[in-house]
């Protein structure tokens, strides 16, 4: 029975350049693998220790240390996620380049959670009434009562606590899918579907679109 260094597809893909090498080492047996996953996740805590510093304002309260046990944690998270869609790999660009976008995604993610952590997450409908009640001096005062209709009227109970909580409270996406026990893919259509909607409850009225 072959090994996984002689699997035809690994062996095509690792003989491309911008593998370096990486894709037959974590592919191999041990200590071979356990060495290259050493290498990668020193590589992903570059990363995420970079998009932590670039973000660090929004985590103020933290200290050294514990700015760098979230990029030890965001590091694991993505190392996991690449070790687990390594197949996903076709060598279209360099292996690095490919993982570091994975550290990234999970520092950003870590950020964005813990700055909301201890924060209420209101799923409060009547936010836009606030919102646009403080709108009232702008040209734009009818359109936004036909959005604020639409969003009473058009929208879903799901969708008018989604996109209010996103595009009028400002809750972080990803946050918003652990308190509903969701995920961000249902959510990003559930706000598709709702801006959806919102453009067609505007455009009956006669008054234009919404982006």
């Amino acid at each position: 029975m072959p090994s996984r260094d002689t699997n035809p597809d690994v062996s095509a893909l690792a003989e491309a350049p911008a593998v370096a090498g990486w894709y037959l080492d974590l592919h191999a047996d041990s200590p071979r693998r356990d060495a290259a996953t050493a290498r990668l996740h020193a590589l992903l805590l570059r990363a995420a220790r970079f998009e932590i510093f670039r973000r660090r304002g929004t985590l103020a309260e933290l200290s050294s240390g514990e700015l760098d046990d979230l990029a030890q944690e965001a590091a694991s998270d993505a190392a996991v996620s690449i070790l687990r869609r390594l197949d996903d790999f076709r060598g279209e660009s360099r292996f690095e380049t490919w993982a570091y976008k994975f550290a990234l995604l999970e520092a950003a993610v870590k950020v964005r959670r813990r700055a909301w952590r201890g924060r209420e997450v209101t799923l409060d409908s009547d936010a836009w009434e606030r919102f646009t009640a403080q709108q009232a001096d702008f040209e734009q005062t009818e359109l936004l009562a036909c959005i604020r209709d639409g969003i009473t009227t058009a929208l879903t109970d799901h969708q008018r606590r989604v996109l209010v909580a996103v595009v009028i409270e400002g809750v972080p996406i990803d946050v918003l899918a652990e308190t509903l026990g969701s995920n961000r893919n249902a959510l990003y259509k559930t706000i598709h579907d709702a801006r959806a909607r919102l453009r067609a409850h505007v455009a009956k009225a006669g008054l234009g679109e919404v982006a």
